[in-house]
């Protein structure tokens, strides 16, 4: 996400301090005015970083989001691990943005000294129990022989193969899968809380790597104003969760607009990775699509097509978009022609 949130200098201090002292354990930060400082230094009072947990407890809110940076080795140049601690009860707002910004913060920091990068939502699983947990989580990936891993990197590159440029391995599933930037999955997620209705995400492809981006997410859009959030000179697939729907996350339109200023091979890679881009959403984001809408501009989504969102609209099927007429793209006139 280019949120435009960055590390403010106070906190890449504090981290080199952090880095340069024996003498202490962690640093805790959070976003304040569009940069990201550090709040509280925790000292190192133990040899073993578990016995030193303990202190994170008091400066944990079950409603505040924090990013902790914990030397877990300090011998080793990459003995870190970024923690980005968001509660369930934390302001949806706020989940995105330290979600989504929490790659930047290491890569300003230095990606290299971080061995481990983690996301939790509980302040237990920041105690020595928890970690521990966590650990034998991690260690349920048993390695694999040198065979094993032979045949299984020839496999991955037979299906990468077979997707085209557009395949890569999945973070998670090691299924094949489109590439996503920081902060798509996140902002898709944070759709099925109670607090975004009337939210629009919209998802863009950095190019020429053909990555999926996240380039916008909105708030309070109502259903008529949504397709003035969206570009008239570049594709986009964006997301909107309807606030006529009955509960949240049940009346998610997703729409892919095309505007005809489109270059050529946006159209091409745009049309391509649709179908992906709905995987993202469903499998990876775990959200309902309740409608599907296309469109050539962006004024030719009505508030009409938007609301309710009771019946799913199948794509080439205006009939099962509960008697809604989708939006067409315009054909190209042929060259010479007017």
């Amino acid at each position: 996400m280019q949120s435009g949130i960055c590390a403010s200098q106070d906190l890449q201090d504090a981290f080199n301090n952090l880095v340069s002292s024996p003498g202490k354990r962690a640093v805790l930060a959070s976003i304040q005015i569009e940069q990201i400082t550090p709040t509280t230094t925790i000292p190192a009072n133990n040899t073993r970083f578990e016995d030193d947990l303990h202190q994170l407890q008091s400066h944990l809110s079950s409603s505040q989001a924090t990013y902790v940076l914990l030397k877990v080795d300090s011998n080793a140049p990459d003995g870190y691990a970024a923690i980005t601690f968001v509660p369930n009860a934390a302001p949806v707002r706020q989940k995105m943005l330290f979600a989504s910004t929490r790659l930047s913060l290491v890569r300003e920091l230095g990606l290299e000294r971080f061995r481990q990068q983690i996301f939790c939502t509980e302040a237990s699983e920041l105690t020595a129990e928890g970690w521990a947990k966590h650990e034998q989580h991690e260690a349920l990936a048993a390695p694999l022989t040198e065979e094993e891993s032979g045949l299984k990197g020839v496999k991955d590159a037979e299906a990468a193969e077979s997707l085209g440029t557009q395949g890569r391995r999945g973070h998670v599933s090691g299924r094949v899968d489109v590439k996503t930037g920081e902060g798509v999955v996140e902002a898709l997620e944070l759709l099925k809380e109670e607090g975004c209705k009337g939210t629009v995400v919209q998802l863009k492809y950095a190019l020429p790597e053909e990555v999926l981006t996240l380039d916008s997410s909105t708030d309070g859009v109502a259903p008529e104003d949504v397709s003035k959030t969206i570009s008239t000179s570049e594709p986009r697939y964006t997301f909107y969760a309807s606030p006529d729907a009955p509960e949240a996350g049940a009346g998610i339109v997703f729409i892919y607009s095309c505007p005809t200023s489109s270059r050529i091979k946006e159209r091409m890679i745009y049309s391509t990775g649709k179908s992906w881009t709905r995987t993202v959403a469903e499998r990876d984001a775990g959200i309902t699509i309740a409608k599907s809408l296309e469109a050539t501009e962006p004024s030719e989504i009505t508030a009409d097509m938007l609301g309710g969102g009771q019946a799913a609209a199948v794509e080439g099927d205006p009939a099962s978009m509960g008697g809604e007429k989708k939006a067409g793209f315009a054909r190209p006139k042929r060259p010479g022609r007017r």
